[in-house]
């Protein structure tokens, strides 16, 4: 497997595009009135198989009911994405129909079937979506879209990002070389089940839909999953993973070899897209991996590694530089798992060295300045070994700043 460059675009058969459209204008204090990109197209040169995942919020946007339907109706197929930020068209009352609008639009425009058009939009909850912005915004969209439109499109779903975030690897398959990539938005009001983030995956491989599908719940489980920023789930969560099939490997329909050669190459992107939006957590200043092994269940270990990534007092703990390890043993005590707390052991890491911090569930003797030295870097693992099984999981997130705070005391604004 080799990482490549392309993101979204890596795939073959796969264009984008991006622009800015005015769904929300530029902030009053914002000196430079800059003009980012705020709606994106995506569109295969084939229908493309199609699985996805979405929230588990109550309150979902509308275009999620849409993407949800236009997939049954279309058996699971897609052509093309169309996606916009500053706005997530949700608790709306004109909200089905500005989504259904969306998908009329770009099926006009591409001559294809509106039930084969995924839509999605993030942003602010609340405010009605306006459509004109969007309506002069297709044919552009549709005269821009390129093979290295990737970029574009990954700058044109972010909100309070501050980078994009893509990833794309190379692999084989039945001899044929395929290929996966992915782009990504997501900074706060994140949290498991599917944190607040639009994620889309196209690969040319040729795979089944039972099989896409399966791939997708499973690698998300411990993936998009095992990531938490603040302990907010959004309303317009989303994965979609698009399959085109122009790799022209023999299709993969059944759980063999093939199979988990694919799953691995979507571990990849998944696992890499989920640890850049960690690191980009809303006013973030560490990237925080919590590593749990020694279980009796791959279940516990994720649920004991996400009980510390969600922990606010011990990400304020990290983000002081403060290694009060006790605040990841109460974590730990209070996830819904099944251990022995007495054979637990902690220790944190980083690039400048590990400290041990606990042990067999009672604390150690250990330098308060090798602890701060390990802790001043920007990228904390937060080790757990439970010593009672062979089971392991990651979880990701990051510690809690200031600037979370003033982020979002002004969103809409």
């Amino acid at each position: 497997m080799k990482v490549i460059e392309g993101g979204v675009c890596a795939a073959k058969g796969f264009k984008a595009s991006g622009i800015y459209c005015g769904i929300k204008k530029p902030a009053l204090n914002d000196p430079n009135k800059s003009h980012k990109n705020d709606i994106c197209l995506l569109k295969s040169d084939t229908v493309c198989t199609t699985a996805a995942v979405y929230t588990q919020n109550k309150v979902k946007g509308a275009p999620i009911t849409i993407t949800k339907a236009n997939l049954e109706k279309s058996g699971n197929k897609a052509i093309a994405v169309i996606a916009n930020s500053k706005n997530a068209n949700t608790c709306n009352a004109d909200g089905i129909e500005k989504a259904e609008k969306m998908c009329e639009l770009v099926a006009n425009e591409l001559n294809v079937p509106k039930e084969q058009i995924v839509v999605a939009s993030t942003g602010v909850i609340g405010l009605v979506l306006p459509i004109e912005p969007i309506e002069k915004a297709v044919p552009m969209l549709a005269e821009k879209l390129d093979y290295k439109g990737n970029q574009e499109a990954a700058t044109a779903i972010m909100t309070t990002d501050t980078v994009m975030k893509e990833y794309a690897v190379e692999f084989e398959i039945d001899g044929k070389v395929c290929h996966l990539g992915g782009m990504a938005k997501g900074s706060g009001m994140i949290h498991p089940n599917m944190a607040t983030t639009l994620n889309f995956i196209t690969t040319d491989c040729s795979i089944s839909y039972e099989c896409l599908q399966k791939a997708l719940s499973d690698v998300v489980k411990v993936t998009y999953n095992c990531l938490s920023v603040d302990g907010d789930t959004s309303t317009n969560d989303m994965v979609s993973l698009m399959a085109n099939g122009m790799a022209e490997n023999k299709t993969i329909d059944s759980f063999a070899e093939e199979y988990e050669t694919f799953k691995a190459a979507l571990y990849e992107v998944m696992a890499n897209l989920t640890r850049m939006l960690a690191k980009d957590g809303e006013g973030a200043s560490k990237l925080l991996e919590c590593i749990c092994t020694g279980c009796p269940t791959q279940d516990d270990a994720i649920t004991i590694a996400k009980s510390v990534i969600g922990s606010a007092l011990f990400k304020c703990a990290i983000f002081g530089e403060d290694a009060n390890w006790g605040r990841v043993l109460c974590a730990i005590g209070y996830a819904d798992a099944e251990f022995d707390i007495t054979k637990v052991d902690v220790d944190l890491k980083s690039e400048f060295g590990t400290i041990a911090v606990c042990k067999n569930g009672a604390g150690v003797e250990f330098s308060e300045e090798k602890a701060a030295k390990i802790l001043s870097s920007d990228e904390i693992q937060v080790l757990v070994n439970l010593n009672q099984g062979n089971e392991n999981a990651t979880a990701w997130g990051c510690d809690l700043t200031y600037d979370y705070v003033k982020i979002n005391g002004d969103y809409r604004s």
